[in-house]
Parts: structure tokens; sequence; C-alpha cells
């Protein structure tokens, strides 16, 4: 199996702005979940909302792009000095073989609510509203590549919950069929009425602070986040190293995961056979873990069947929320940290572990160097990824 490098990440969500707030968060213990405080929304729940993103403004050449995705994806990609390495990459290649795969889940819905709610008096969309690059599951990649000047293949991923994870597996096929020697990978999702208010239809929305695997769960907080990793063919200092990748589509149910865990298990078994390793050489495991009850049985089930109770594993949705299209790479980057620091996050908020996953879930954190950990993203409608990322030696 081919490894390739990752040379730069960077992470912003509810947690904090970057790499080193997160670092902090996660030594400190300090979750970014708040209140609700979501302009038109009257939810009684938490959320993980990212400070300062409505004042983002984006460059004049790209207003047709303004969303609120949009200003949390250019928030997050000005972070850990990623556009510089970015440009450098560029004039190592040539900004034609550089590619951008982004996945997202609400994209510009948002703007697409706002518009819909200015014309709801006479039917008509206002002027200002009708912006095509933005009302489109697209516009974050477009947006992205084009700040950016990326001249080599873009496309986004839209698969639910696994979509900012499988941009990894796609950024590799994209180098081993030679279309590109690097490419941005990553991910952003804003929060949006729909969002809020569909997870509530579906009662999986707490009004708590979200409790990953804790025997009194009873729901998600849903957030929003932006992050970005640079993959290379080659790379002359990497911080990692991604090592394989496992999909799956058991198309159970829309929003229900599989009873079982099929489609998830058939993901890790797939991970770990690509990286060509066994369940005993991963150190960490960032769960999926939602804090919905159905959710993270399903998921301790898998893990007890596959790894036994040997292998730490935690959720870090607690530090941000559930991030949806985000959630992949925000949970990569979490992973990442976990690699090169040797730091295992906590699972926040859990006090009382379900008895079944009280054996591998980490309530506190771990000092602890691994060579390899793992993250599992399992979506709506059974698409499912899980990830492996060993050290750069």
């Amino acid at each position: 199996m081919q490894t390739f490098p990752i040379s730069a990440m960077t992470v912003t969500s509810a947690a904090g702005q970057g790499l080193d707030a997160h670092r902090k968060a996660l030594s400190m213990g300090r979750g970014g979940l708040r209140s609700n405080d979501f302009p038109h929304c009257s939810l009684k729940t938490w959320i993980g909302r990212v400070e300062g993103t409505e004042a983002v403004e984006l460059p004049g050449y790209l207003a047709d792009r303004d969303c609120r995705n949009n200003q949390l994806a250019l928030l997050g990609i000005e972070q850990d000095g990623f556009v510089d390495r970015i440009h450098s990459a560029k004039k190592r290649y040539g900004s034609e073989r550089v590619g951008c795969i982004l996945g997202t889940s609400t994209a510009g819905i948002s703007a697409t609510e706002a518009a819909y709610r200015a014309g709801v008096e006479d039917g008509h969309m206002p002027e200002e509203y009708r912006l095509p690059r933005v009302h489109t599951p697209h516009t974050s990649s477009d947006f992205i590549s084009a700040l950016l000047g990326i001249d080599g293949p873009v496309w986004t991923i839209s698969t639910a919950c696994s979509s900012s994870a499988k941009v990894f597996a796609s950024g590799a096929r994209m180098i081993q069929a030679g279309l590109a020697d690097a490419v941005i990978v990553g991910g952003a999702d804003s929060l949006c009425l729909s969002v809020l208010y569909g997870f509530n239809a579906l009662e999986l929305v707490s009004g708590s602070p979200c409790r990953p695997f804790d025997q009194r769960r009873d729901g998600l907080s849903l957030g929003e986040a932006a992050g970005f990793a640079l993959l290379e063919r080659q790379a002359s200092d990497p911080v990692a190293m991604l090592a394989g990748w496992g999909e799956s589509s058991d198309a159970w149910h829309m929003a229900a995961p599989h009873p079982e865990g099929a489609g998830a298990r058939a993901a890790m078994e797939a991970a770990l056979k690509s990286a060509r390793l066994e369940a005993s050489d991963i150190g960490y495991i960032n769960l999926h873990g939602t804090a919905t009850p159905q959710n993270d049985a399903t998921e301790t089930g898998v893990i007890r069947g596959l790894f036994g109770e040997s292998t730490p594993a935690s959720s870090t949705k607690g530090w941000t929320g559930h991030t949806l299209g985000a959630a992949g790479i925000a949970e990569s980057v979490f992973s990442l940290l976990a690699l090169t620091d040797g730091l295992l996050p906590a699972t926040l908020n859990c006090d009382q572990v379900e008895a079944e996953a009280s054996g591998f879930v980490l309530t506190e954190p771990r000092k602890c160097a691994v060579d390899y950990v793992a993250t599992n993203s399992f979506g709506f409608g059974g698409s499912n990824c899980t990830l492996i990322f060993g050290k750069a030696s």
C-alpha cells in the first residue's frame, strides 16, 4: 500500500481557531459548546458555534461566493500558515498540478434560507440573493480553489457525515492516477436552520451538552467547523502519513446505522487491509461517537468485535459538537494531533461510561506515544469511512 505524506494541516471549530488553540483546549479540558444562540432558532439545545464567523469578509473579487460556509472556510484556511504551504506547493509543482477536494453537507444552505425568507412576501427572490455560486453544494470547493489560484482538478464530496473523511481517499487516488502531485483535502460545514430543526425533527438533538458513550446520553449537539490538510506525492518534512483508508456503503436506513454495524466494520477492516496492519497495531481510535443512543451502541459493538478492549478510543464531539460534513476533517486533525503530540484526548462530558464501552473509552486524556491512529466517520444512508494515519518516520 502506498502511503501519502501530509505536509500541513489546520482546523477551526468551536473549541478554537488553529492547532495551538485546540491543543490548549484539549489540555485544559475545555470544550466549545454553548447554549443555543443561533439567529432565528429557538431550540433549547447546545451548539458548537465558531466565534467571529459572521465578521469575516471575503475578498471583493469573490463577493459572489459570500455565505456563512465560505466565511468559515476562509477563517479556517487562514490559520497555521496553511495558505503559505499551498503557495509553496504551487511553486514546486505548478498550479495545474495541485488539486482541491472538499467535503460538506450544508454548503450555502444558510444563504438559501435567507433568500427564501426575503422572498416570502411577494414570492420572488430579491436580486441580491440570486447567487448561483452560493446556492450549490460546490460553493466552498469553488471558493477555496479560486482564493488559492488552484488550476488542478477540483471537486466536492457530499456524503453526509463522512464527507470530509472521504476526501483523503479521493485525494490519494487523484495522486495515484497522476492527476495531481499535491491535493488540498478538507471541508467546511456551517450551522443553519435546516440542520438544527431537521435533526430536532428526528429527535436526535439533546437539550444538554452531548455526552458520547455516557449511560445517560440522549442526543447530539450540532456544531460547525472548517479544516484542511495537504496531501503530497512526496514531501521533505511531512507532519504524518496517510497510511490507509476504508470505505463502505451499507444503505441500511436513511438516518440510522446498521444494527450490527456491518458497514462500519467493513470500512474499518478495509482500512486495516489497505494499510497492511493488524488491529493491534492501532494505538488510538477517534470514534464517530455522536452521543445518540443507537449510534454509540452500534459503534461500541463494532469496536469490541474488531479491537477488543485493548485500544484506547474517544469521541471528540463533546469539544466541537457534531460538525456533520466537516466532522471527518476535524476529527482527522484531532487524530493527527494525538499521533504527533502523544496526547490521546478524553471523551468530554462522559461521566458514567456505558458498560460495554468502559474498557476502551477514555474519560481522561492519556499521555501515550503511538505509531498509528484511526478515525471513524459514519454518515446518513450508511456512507462510512475509516482513515488510518501513521507517524512521518
